[in-house]
């Protein structure tokens, strides 16, 4: 897939903090009908500050507990979200 630049001529990003500028991209994004994740820390470096995830799409989300493990309440709540938006989910309970 290629990738895409989106580039506002109407901002003068010099004025915005990068902060600014990436909620900007968030919401214009989820207008579009996208999921939008924001990655603050992730296993690979050099990863994109967004996912941008189309509406059901073949992505799996997959929460990971120890067995016996419990799922919170934000967490389930998280999960439910991302099915309603036709994405894969489930909680793995290794062993």
């Amino acid at each position: 897939m290629p990738y895409k630049i989106f580039i506002n001529f109407k901002l003068n990003t010099n004025e915005m903090t990068e902060q600014q500028i990436q909620k900007k991209r968030i919401d214009q994004l989820e207008a579009e009908g996208y999921y939008v994740i924001k990655l603050i820390k992730t296993n690979k470096n050099g990863i994109p500050d967004l996912i941008a995830i189309p509406p059901n799409c073949d992505v799996l989300f997959s929460e990971v507990k120890k067995p016996g493990g419990r799922v919170s309440a934000l967490q389930e709540y998280r999960l439910k979200e991302l099915k309603k938006h036709g994405c894969k989910t489930e909680v793995y309970k290794g062993g």
